[in-house]
């Protein structure tokens, strides 16, 4: 597996971090939304690296790349992990044009950053226009926490509303980490993608393969 990472310059303030990365006309973009605090990077960190982290970082704008297969060739899987904060309104904006796929984190212990996705959800809409065959996913992470204020019925009924899929996650256990980005990829109708390459078979492989089941008459 290929994963790489661009970096800019930083901010004054360290503890937030700015990294942009130049876009390849194969790239498959997925942009993550939700507020501060729900788990969007630690998702993202959890699905590319492996890894979690206790500490809570602000992000403004952090953008993964990985290997994955599109129609049977080998393309970049962009995942542009968004800033939580309401004060870069052009920045989400764009990220939305420029996004072929969604995914809308909250966190299941709290109510209200499920509602403040709502916004978000109708900006998609009203850029996009119709939002049939876009592949959006809503995600009720943190769902190890026993303090909920989010039902996975409540989640599910967000989701049938806005007419987009539905998964409850854990970046911490990594429950459904993999199966998120799975089924987000199988969303997409208008090509096929997959997190798995396709091998490509060497020649004394096909040869083999030509010559089973064949009888040679001596």
């Amino acid at each position: 597996m290929t994963i790489t990472k661009a970096s800019n310059t930083l901010p004054k303030d360290r503890s937030i971090r700015l990294r942009v990365m130049p876009e390849q006309s194969n790239d498959y973009r997925v942009v993550v939304f939700g507020a501060g605090g729900v788990g969007k990077s630690s998702l993202v960190l959890r699905f590319v690296r492996g890894t979690f982290r206790e500490s809570y970082i602000p992000t403004i704008e952090d953008t993964y790349r990985q290997v994955i297969s599109c129609n049977k060739n080998v393309c970049t899987l962009q995942i542009t992990d968004t800033t939580g904060s309401h004060q870069f309104p052009a920045m989400q904006r764009l990220s939305i044009s420029k996004g072929h796929a969604f995914i809308l984190v909250y966190s299941i212990t709290s109510r209200q950053s499920l509602e403040e996705l709502k916004p978000i959800f109708d900006v998609i809409c009203e850029i996009k226009g119709d939002i049939d065959g876009i592949p959006i996913m809503l995600v009720g992470n943190k769902c190890d926490e026993s303090c909920r204020e989010v039902s996975t019925r409540d989640g599910a009924e967000v989701a049938k509303r806005w007419g987009c899929a539905f998964l409850e996650t854990s970046a911490k256990t990594n429950y459904n980490v993999k199966e998120l980005f799975q089924e987000l990829l199988q969303l997409e109708k208008r090509r096929t993608m997959s997190l798995q390459l396709e091998s490509k078979k060497s020649k004394s492989q096909k040869r083999r393969e030509k010559l089973k089941g064949k009888c040679v008459v001596m």
